[in-house]
């Protein structure tokens, strides 16, 4: 009985020690994320323990970096696993934090879907980009390989200029797809007005790293930056 009662204690003393350990963890997350915000005006999303001993991952609206646990010091960086074959547990973050902005935005985005599909894929596009435009107008060629496609808005002048402003026209239009392919066709668009997330799509973009477009997101969060012509995206999409 003593015995039983002694592992009781000890049980009850080491979850109450961990308790205050997540405690004290969270408090301190809590204040690297207000000194990186104050001090850099990023907006930290979240925060977590990194592959690193020492080091916190930090997600931001600017991307992934790292920290020391006190703040002071900000790395962005690559981190690979030497015992893992060079694994790259910074990719693998990125991978996660690109498929949960795609789960979040599947119903805002603008979809060219295959009749047979075998692929759905998430490119980044901006109206005005050449290699956009090329994507665009062999959209059969990938649609025909399986390949659904589901744009995301890139404005890549920013959210001021006019071609955000028409993007959003394209993203509110009664028909989407008809505004895109008029817009990458250089006909007019027709103003639209609603509460669109075009602007959000871009920020969802900034935050995984895009800086141009067009950038295609595989199924498996992995990253293509460029065009990729049919028949060479439908042999990515088979190796993975």
């Amino acid at each position: 009985m003593k015995n039983w009662i002694k592992h009781c204690t000890l049980g009850l003393a080491f979850a109450l020690s961990t308790a205050v350990n997540a405690a004290d963890k969270v408090e301190n997350f809590e204040l690297v994320k207000q000194k990186i915000q104050n001090t850099l005006g990023m907006k930290v999303s979240s925060i977590a323990d990194s592959p690193i001993p020492g080091l916190l991952q930090l997600e931001t609206d600017k991307g992934l970096f790292y920290s020391s646990e006190n703040g002071k010091f900000l790395l962005q960086a690559r981190v690979y696993n030497l015992d893992e074959g060079m694994r790259n547990e910074t990719e693998i973050a990125l991978s996660q934090m690109r498929l949960a902005g795609v789960d979040e935005f599947k119903n805002s985005v603008i979809e060219y879907k295959a009749k047979d599909e075998k692929y759905v894929v998430d490119v980044f596009t901006d109206i005005t980009c050449g290699y956009c435009r090329k994507l665009h107008g062999e959209m059969a060629q990938y649609n025909d390989l399986g390949i659904t496609i589901r744009y995301l808005a890139y404005p890549r002048d920013g959210l001021r200029g006019q071609t955000y402003k028409n993007m959003v026209s394209v993203w509110c239009a009664e028909n989407p797809q008809k505004a895109m392919d008029n817009a990458k066709s250089d006909k007019p668009v027709t103003p639209k007005s609603c509460e669109s997330q075009v602007a959000e799509q871009y920020a969802f973009g900034q935050m995984i790293g895009v800086n141009g477009t067009p950038n295609i997101i595989l199924p498996d969060g992995s990253l293509i930056p460029g065009y990729q012509p049919p028949k060479m995206l439908e042999q990515a999409l088979k190796a993975l």
